[in-house]
């Protein structure tokens, strides 16, 4: 037997990890072939791998040989293909969540391959639940199939009746001995229910799958760049349940910037990234995920009415409360779960909200239900658009000027709905109200707009709402916001949300990489089509080999920061890609007197 000492579970940096998703959970994989995230069954449900925020759960399976790794994904999947050269030949392991997925049921598939020469492959598996807390038990050999709990959960391994039990039977170990061009399979379900008298057959498990994400994604050859835009589509399809909640990304605690207090977990639906998927589809032409944020943030409004939170589970149930685990944590950051953002009010999300219900009313994609909640929506931006709020970046409330031209916005998308024309002249004279009022008390001296009326600075948040339709692009206000933004908060074509403090930007934090794409879609409005596409490229190239875009860049160690992937990253990706390749385009009607 293979000594599997040697089988550590070390952190990578970010840009080496690829995510495998099935649109209710995903697994994080590594470039040693190690599956370091799991939360089983959903998103918001404890881990069972932990190992990326210093648990010891992980499953890993790579070659016993010194290599060299390399991976891609299969096509415009979230099928995950890991390439390692050995000192002797090639081997390659292909690996997924089963899709469709059952959202009780994780089914995750794992095929090796020794490509050309006879290899051994070791491998450990060692899941332990509720954040790495809870080991295996009642660890159970059938011929090739193990099974076992882990708490409340049932395990089935398929695939490794030759693997070896250790540590008290709480961890298995193997060594697969495979000949030139030979194939083995594994198959690790995981479910809160009883699982079903057979496991899956990988064979007919793989098939559905790659037919499942050939019928998911579409061409969108008519965007820049169609097969990068396929990959943030198919991330966000991954990240997307079939409740249609869209998480904001698939991991927890991985830190924005070492030591600097900012990890938070991001395994929730927000209704304002929701909200950007959403237009962002609606922007390439898809109408899928365009329907799934509708219906998932319609029944967040007419459940919540004014009291609308800023984040829910994928199930619609609240965030729960912030704590810390007590677990190691990725380097530079401390293990949190949950959010502290459910005590939040956010004025911005039901702007964002109207702008997606306008997006979905002009693909001809609403019903009577998604008319109530506009109707909602827009009594409580009536009701509360002069209060303090959290603001786009969930810091102190204020009279942020993003959220309440944000409110605008939206108020402006859904004035011009054919179905809402009664309600028209009333929502664009509120929507002016808005304007007037924030241009009186939160406009600067130099004639840009300024983050609220009581703080003179710019932020990157600024530049959206004349995206949407807020004021006219071409407005004085937004043309001296935008050109004072570039002077003040990018360097070296990227762009950074707001000034921290006196030290250079890129010391405070990681270049922030929707911003970047926020900068690309108004220098296309403008018509500066050069400009536009250099932010696009550069924008878009800070990723890693697997192409998931993280929160922030470090654009001086080119790095990735934060949680992975970051599902409005992608989304604003998806919508610049999409907007560029039409060429430039007027603005959006705005109503006369928003001056």
């Amino acid at each position: 037997m293979t000594n599997t000492s040697t089988l550590r579970f070390p952190p990578h940096v970010l840009r080496e990890y690829a995510l495998l998703a099935d649109g209710e959970r995903g697994a994080v994989v590594g470039p040693r072939g190690d599956i370091v995230w799991l939360c089983a069954p959903r998103w918001h449900d404890p881990s069972v791998f932990s190992a990326l925020i210093g648990g010891r759960g992980a499953f890993q399976l790579a070659p016993e040989q010194p290599f060299v790794w390399g991976g891609s994904y299969d096509g415009a999947s979230m099928i995950w293909r890991s390439r390692w050269v050995t000192t002797d030949g090639i081997v390659e392991c292909r690996e997924a969540l089963a899709f469709p997925a059952d959202p009780h049921r994780v089914v995750l598939l794992r095929r090796v391959h020794a490509l050309d020469r006879p290899t051994t492959v070791v491998g450990c598996v060692e899941p332990r639940g509720g954040y790495d807390e809870q080991p295996m038990t009642d660890l159970h050999r059938h011929g090739d199939v193990w099974t076992a709990r882990i708490g409340s959960l049932y395990l089935r391994l398929t695939g490794a009746g030759d693997a070896r039990a250790r540590d008290g039977r709480s961890r298995l170990e193997l060594a697969l001995h495979l000949d030139a061009d030979e194939r083995h399979d594994l198959v690790l379900e995981l479910s809160d229910r009883q699982l079903p008298d057979q496991p899956p057959e990988p064979d007919g498990a793989w098939r559905a799958t790659e037919a499942a994400w050939a019928e998911a994604v579409p061409a969108f050859d008519h965007t820049l760049n169609p097969p990068d835009t396929r990959r943030s589509y198919a991330v966000l399809r991954g990240l997307t349940s079939s409740t249609g909640g869209m998480v904001a990304a698939a991991t927890t605690s991985l830190p924005e910037r070492a030591e600097a207090g900012r990890n938070y977990d991001y395994r929730y639906a927000w209704i304002r990234d929701q909200c950007y998927a959403g237009q962002a589809a609606a922007a390439a032409g898809d109408t899928q995920l365009l329907d799934a944020a509708v219906d998932f943030v319609s029944a967040r409004i007419l459940d919540a009415g004014d009291k609308l939170a800023p984040a829910y589970t994928v199930t619609g149930a609240a965030v729960p409360d912030q704590c810390t685990l007590a677990l190691p944590g990725y380097p530079g950051g401390a293990d949190i779960v949950g959010n502290w953002v459910n005590d939040q009010f956010q004025l911005d999300a039901y702007g964002e909200a109207l702008q997606l219900f306008g997006a979905a009313a002009a693909a001809g994609r609403l019903d009577s239900v998604h008319h109530d909640a506009i109707a909602t929506a827009v009594s409580a931006v009536a009701s509360r658009w002069h209060e303090p709020d959290a603001g786009m970046w969930e810091i102190e409330p204020r009279a942020w000027t993003h959220s309440r031209l944000s409110a605008a916005a939206g108020l402006r998308a859904v004035a011009v709905i054919p179905e809402q024309r009664g309600e028209s002249a009333e929502r664009s004279a509120l929507a002016d109200r808005i304007v007037a009022d924030t241009s009186t008390h939160a406009l600067h001296p130099s004639g840009r707009w300024q983050r609220a009326a009581d703080d003179p600075g710019l932020d990157a948040a600024l530049l959206l709402p004349p995206l949407r339709g807020a004021l006219p692009i071409h407005d004085p206000r937004s043309v001296t916001t935008f050109h004072a933004y570039l002077d003040a908060l990018t360097r070296n074509g990227y762009a950074y949300r707001f000034r921290h403090d006196e030290r250079p930007l890129a010391d405070a934090e990681g270049a922030f990489l929707l911003c970047g794409f926020l900068v690309a879609l108004t220098h296309h409005r403008l018509g500066n089509a050069v400009d536009a596409r250099g932010w696009y490229d550069t924008t878009r190239a800070a990723t890693g080999p697997a192409q998931l875009f993280s929160e922030e860049y470090d654009a001086v160690q080119h790095q990735m920061r934060g949680n992975l992937p970051q599902a409005f990253v992608h989304a604003l990706h998806l919508e610049t890609a999409a907007t560029l390749s039409a060429g430039t385009s007027a603005d959006p009607t705005v109503e006369e007197g928003t001056s």
